[in-house]
């Protein structure tokens, strides 16, 4: 069963230093007994953490990263669109 939750991501371009950019994350138990943290807005974003707290903040941390890595590139950073829908199957 995953997960979707919301975390900051800094973001420089256009915002004020310091202010997060909110990015969705899922996360869900992987199979090695590690949450698995994945931010779909960002793609090939993904992290784990012993629990789903480290997962959250690891997830954050490389959020974070991707972004500065593609600003320092002058690439355009992706929009999150917030569009999420969960489905039983």
């Amino acid at each position: 069963m995953s997960s979707l939750v919301l975390c900051g991501a800094r973001r420089r371009v256009g915002r004020r230093t310091g202010e997060d950019d909110m990015r969705q994350v899922v996360l869900w138990p992987g199979e090695d007994g590690y949450w698995v943290a994945e931010c779909p807005s960002l793609p090939g974003c993904i992290s784990q953490g012993r629990t789903r707290e480290e997962a959250i903040a690891n997830i954050r941390q490389a959020a974070r990263g991707y972004v500065k890595a593609l600003e320092q590139d002058d690439i355009p950073v992706p929009e999150e669109k917030f569009d999420a829908l969960i489905a039983v199957i």
